[in-house]
């Protein structure tokens, strides 16, 4: 059974950093895309960056500059690290992976930005 599960959420000051770290049950290169999203209260969950198993990654423009996604395939983690943080970057951040068209999500990870 395919699991996903985030971890490195926080509270943090604006302007601070954090990297989230999403740790897989198997390889992250069995899947065909992995992505962070995140989903604010009272908003839609929004695509952030995603890494596909070939190796491109692509990030959202509203996070671009600020957010990086990369993997390490020998610890079957992906990561997303945020940089300059801002108030509405506060959200529940979540892992997703794509294997034989088939979704799988991580149960989340609180990132609150605030002084």
């Amino acid at each position: 059974q395919v699991q996903l599960v985030e971890s490195g959420g926080g509270l943090v000051q604006p302007g601070g950093s954090l990297r989230l770290s999403c740790t897989a049950s198997e390889s992250i290169f069995n899947f065909a895309v992995m992505a962070w999203y995140r989903q604010a209260p009272g908003k839609q969950r929004e695509v952030l960056a995603v890494l596909s198993s070939g190796g491109t990654t692509n990030v959202a423009n509203s996070v671009k500059g600020r957010f990086t996604i990369s993997g390490d395939n020998a610890k079957n983690t992906l990561y997303l690290q945020m940089n300059s943080l801002k108030p509405e970057d506060t959200a529940v951040y979540y892992c997703n992976g794509v294997r034989t068209g088939q979704h799988y999500w991580g149960p989340g990870t609180q990132v609150t930005v605030s002084s």
